[in-house]
């Protein structure tokens, strides 16, 4: 008697830029980190990352997005730290919401799978 197998379809988003990929789930990640820790720095350190990595991807997302994504705030008595602008805040919005459709479409494909 055939066993029955279950299959499940995986995906993975990522948006492309004319550069090549602009935004992916790491980066989203990074921008949450530094709407999280106020800093690039303690993001960085959040994700076991270099911060001389995570500046750079903040640098070639603020580059490449239409308006910067994250912002510098001036030192004054508490020192300075970094903050997500409106841009950044509805690039992750936008992210996840085209997760989500992405995988409730992948979700449903699902269960036609036979092979």
């Amino acid at each position: 008697m055939p066993e029955n197998k279950k299959y499940d379809i995986k995906v993975r988003l990522w948006i492309e830029e004319a550069e090549g990929p602009f935004l992916g789930i790491g980066k989203i990640w990074l921008l949450e980190n530094i709407r999280k820790t106020g800093s690039i720095t303690n993001a960085a350190k959040e994700m076991k990352m270099a911060y001389r990595q995570a500046w750079q991807l903040v640098e070639e997302m603020n580059k490449r997005a239409e308006s910067p994504l994250v912002e510098k705030l001036l030192g004054g008595k508490g020192g300075g730290g970094t903050r997500l602008t409106e841009a950044g805040e509805k690039a992750i919005q936008t992210f996840y919401e085209i997760e989500k459709r992405i995988n409730d479409f992948a979700q449903k494909e699902t269960q036609n799978l036979k092979f």
